[in-house]
């Protein structure tokens, strides 16, 4: 796969380190000279370019890639770039970082972003889900805000601890995807028995979350 990410600072050099350790091909496209550093990830391939400029990233060949990760610590930089990168190269997949959590309502569809990733967001939830027990927490936000990710940790008083997976009749949008026990990742099956301490990993629509809580007896 190949991967153009539009800013080489800690983020995009972090993204691209892995990326490259997948065996991915990676470009990192870097406006400043002061954050201009091959060395730091001497695999991927690096242009000194304006992502926000048509022509630079026709010469970078973004219209060859198939992943385009906007990781500026601008976010209206990272805007201009999924939006040329889908509605000028096509590019399959924009994946934009939102810096400001007040500016995520702005990474949609409209702006050409696929999956918007709020760190502030994340981490904020990342805690909800470490301290939570017998309440939903979103993790993650998927498709532009059309479904989500979200948990449920399974008190030792959860009503469905002991029945059958089959038992939980979830709304039309929701589906539990995984369960997570101990060191074990569980794919449900109808027949599996729920445990207290289980977490409960949920794909949803927003608008069905409050409706899981009370499949779950909450």
């Amino acid at each position: 796969m190949r991967v153009a990410i539009a800013g080489a600072g800690a983020v995009g050099r972090s993204i691209a380190a892995e990326l490259v350790a997948g065996d991915h091909q990676v470009m990192l496209i870097e406006r400043l000279q002061s954050q201009f550093e091959p060395d730091t990830v001497e695999q991927a391939e690096w242009v000194l370019a304006d992502a926000c400029e048509l022509s630079s990233l026709e010469d970078a060949g973004m219209q060859l890639c198939d992943v385009v990760i906007a990781a500026t610590g601008d976010d209206k930089v990272n805007l201009v770039v999924s939006l040329l990168a889908k509605t000028v190269f096509a590019v399959r997949r924009v994946v934009a970082r939102v810096n400001d959590p007040a500016n995520e309502w702005l990474f949609t569809e409209a702006w050409g972003v696929d999956v918007a990733v709020s760190t502030p967001r994340m981490l904020a939830a990342m805690v909800e889900e470490a301290v939570s027990v017998g309440d939903l927490v979103r993790l993650l936000t998927l498709r532009q805000g059309q479904a989500n990710l979200v948990e449920l940790t399974l008190p030792e008083d959860a009503p469905l601890a002991g029945h059958a997976v089959r038992e939980v009749v979830l709304p039309r949008d929701a589906a539990l995807v995984t369960i997570l026990r101990g060191g074990r990742v569980i794919v449900p099956q109808p027949d599996d028995p729920l445990e207290a301490g289980d977490e409960l990993l949920f794909v949803a629509a927003a608008d069905v979350e409050n409706e899981i809580r009370q499949a779950l007896g909450y």
